[in-house]
């Protein structure tokens, strides 16, 4: 609902939009809860929650770090048979790239506060009931694009912590002992964890390990979404104003009119620069991630298909199918965004601009400079993410597998 409430000293009405409440509750509702367990969301930061925010840190590197490291040693000093290490080490890879990720994340938490508290400032200062339907329909797209990444995440590592580990059995070891799988074996040396309750602890600290590790990835995803797709809206604002601004009969000060869109769209790039900021090391781990883990997983996928193993097989392509769609979902935001802010610049040339005044017409000529340079998410700075990135991911892990493929056989 979009209201007029009158403003005191003489000065114009200011539209006011009665539902932005509801409405950032809406955009946000996921990304806010996943981040919530992490400590990294803003409404943890400020007074005694801030306090919270360090506990939930602490924990979750904690229980990081007690999977993790006796699983490096018990692949460095026990494993012998190298599929087995190949494929612990592959996860382990996968593991301590998503604990940078999340001291990336943790490092950019004021930067995330920041770009959090304007783009609810940007729902609270809605206009008209159309820039609010934009304004929804890019928080429908990025809601459902971390409700689909969560799905597949959750589903594929449920599976792995759970169904793989019982699939494989227990089993009898060289000194005759019953051995129960776990989902990171650990160093013998460290902890028996074989004995009742040590055991059960333990499984039940790897899961709280594996919920961290695909609850950072869909973080990820989802902070990526949630910004990228509100800068285009923002822009599709911005479009839907430029349009409009030819019309003499709305627009009486079309110079005024401009002044507002291009003030409009540089605070819409201030926010992608932030955005920017937030994302490139994240975005940067994740690419290095997905080129080598993909790459593995494919490989893990052809060994369990040649051994006729049938969960394994099921588990592996559920985790292949969730981590190239995490990338595609990075690398189809970036072109998307590239795409829309570039747009505005386009749309210069094709109103009729002929019709305004010629002071108005020259201050078109901002807008074209500005959009030449396009809104992006890069990965730390050393390339761009959009479709022809992803395609370069799958690329570039099918010739890794066709070389470990050689280098195993």
């Amino acid at each position: 609902m979009i209201v007029t409430v009158p403003v005191q000293n003489g000065n114009a009405a200011k539209p006011l939009n009665l539902n932005y409440e509801k409405d950032i509750v809406h955009v946000l509702k996921h990304s806010r809860w996943i981040l919530n367990t992490l400590g990294i969301w803003p409404s943890l930061l400020k007074g005694a929650r801030r306090f919270q925010s360090n506990i939930v840190f602490g924990i979750c590197n904690s229980v990081l770090f007690f999977a993790i490291v006796p699983c490096l040693l018990y692949i460095a000093f026990e494993v012998k048979d190298k599929m087995l290490q190949l494929k612990l080490f592959g996860f382990q890879i996968f593991c301590l790239i998503t604990v940078l990720k999340y001291w990336a994340l943790t490092m950019r938490r004021p930067k995330i506060e920041d770009c959090i508290e304007q783009m609810q400032t940007d729902w609270k200062q809605v206009e008209l009931f159309r820039d609010r339907e934009l304004m929804l329909k890019y928080g429908n797209m990025s809601r459902n694009l971390t409700i689909i990444c969560l799905v597949f995440v959750y589903t594929g590592g449920s599976i792995y912590h759970t169904v793989l580990p019982y699939a494989i059995g227990t089993y009898i070891d060289e000194n005759n002992r019953t051995i129960r799988p776990l989902v990171y074996p650990t160093y013998s040396a460290l902890i028996d964890v074989q004995k009742s309750p040590v055991y059960e602890l333990v499984y039940v600290v790897h899961c709280m390990c594996g919920y961290v590790i695909y609850s950072v990835t869909i973080s990820v995803c989802g902070l990526a979404a949630l910004f990228a797709t509100h800068i285009c809206g923002q822009i599709e604002i911005a479009l839907s104003r430029l349009d409009n601004l030819v019309d003499r009969e709305q627009n009486s000060n079309p110079r005024g009119r401009l002044i507002e869109i291009i003030e409009h769209h540089l605070r819409t790039l201030r926010f992608s620069a932030k955005v920017e900021v937030i994302l490139q090391e994240v975005c940067f781990l994740e690419f290095l991630s997905s080129t080598c883990v993909i790459c593995m997983v494919e490989y893990y996928c052809i060994m369990d298909w040649e051994e006729g193993n049938t969960i394994g097989l099921t588990t592996y392509t559920l985790i292949l199918i969730s981590l190239t769609f995490n990338i595609f979902i990075l690398c189809y935001i970036g072109e998307l965004l590239m795409e829309k802010s570039s747009s505005i610049g386009i749309s210069c040339f094709t109103i009729d601009w002929y019709n305004l005044p010629v002071e108005t017409i020259r201050s078109l000529v901002l807008i074209i400079a500005i959009s030449s340079s396009p809104a992006k998410i890069s990965a730390g700075g050393v390339l761009d993410l959009n479709l022809d990135t992803f395609g370069k991911v799958l690329k570039t892990s099918l010739a890794y597998l066709s070389f470990l493929r050689t280098a195993i056989a």
